[in-house]
């Protein structure tokens, strides 16, 4: 009389449910974009982006700010600068973000290729790379959005993507930025 339960088939039925069991016990790694802060306009003092797919978030080193805004709007008809900073410690030099922005009065959508009103610098010492958008040879394309100039509140928060290009450089994307300053 056969059986009702195929003993033979146990350890293949007992290795399957294993398995499965183990996948699930796996700590799967959060997502690049995942590891950003999120985009807020609270003057939560955040900035980050993905750079070619990887996080990218400023770190200090403990005597410097690692992230400022400055805003003026009666210098020139007013300037926005951005700055980042991601000290290695080490001296191979740091990393560091800067957008800026002349003229500058009010929210919205500022083209990053115009180097007549924007400059976008970054610098790689690691691999000896820098770039600034108003370098000849250089090319940005991109956009930085000012979704919030709160100046009662003195609150600046936004978003920006772009790409930089330099010959015997690597090309560089940034995407998924987001900022959001108290001034």
């Amino acid at each position: 009389m056969p059986s009702a339960f195929p003993f033979r088939k146990l350890p293949v039925y007992l290795g399957l449910l294993l398995l499965t069991q183990c996948s699930k016990c796996k700590k799967d790694d959060p997502a690049p974009i995942d590891q950003l802060p999120p985009a807020t306009q609270t003057g939560a003092n955040t900035v980050g982006c993905l750079l070619n797919g990887q996080p990218w978030a400023p770190v200090g080193n403990g005597t410097s700010q690692s992230f400022q805004v400055n805003y003026d709007p009666t210098l020139s008809n007013g300037v926005f600068d951005l700055r980042a900073y991601k000290y290695n410690g080490g001296s191979n030099g740091d990393q560091y973000i800067v957008l800026f922005l002349n003229p500058f009065q009010s929210a919205g959508t500022y083209d990053l290729s115009n180097s007549s009103v924007t400059n976008v610098t970054f610098n790689n010492p690691q691999t000896g790379c820098y770039y600034n958008s108003r370098d000849s040879g250089v090319y940005c394309r991109g956009q930085l959005i000012i979704t919030l100039l709160d100046t009662k509140a003195h609150i600046i928060a936004g978003t920006f993507e772009f790409t930089l290009a330099k010959p015997g450089c690597d090309t560089l994307k940034f995407t998924q930025g987001r900022f959001d300053k108290k001034l």
